[in-house]
């Protein structure tokens, strides 16, 4: 998969030093991924949840931070919408960020 947006993955790490190595754990399992549905993601992130509208939210270090990705994956491109921490996350609609 292409993460279309990492640059905002080294931007929020520089802000929440701690989200630095699962960020980059995160990103590698992506880019390295060849996933064609919901439930080849689920392989390898077991705790990723469908939103809706094409939305997947991820729990990085455990449910410190949150990842809202759009998944196209006809194109293999994967938008990261939404990064925070888990309290950002519970102010936010998911579905339509």
């Amino acid at each position: 998969m292409r993460v279309v947006t990492p640059r905002r993955l080294s931007e929020f790490a520089l802000r929440y030093p701690s989200s630095r190595i699962p960020l980059l754990i995160w990103y590698e399992v992506v880019r390295t991924a060849k996933w064609e549905s919901f439930n080849d993601i689920k392989q390898d992130f077991n705790s990723v949840d469908y939103v809706g509208n094409n939305r997947y939210v991820f729990n990085i270090k455990g449910s410190d931070f949150r990842i809202v990705v759009i998944i196209i994956f006809i194109s293999k491109k994967v938008y990261v919408s939404f990064i925070g921490t888990h309290d950002e996350y519970s102010k936010i609609n998911a579905k339509t960020i």
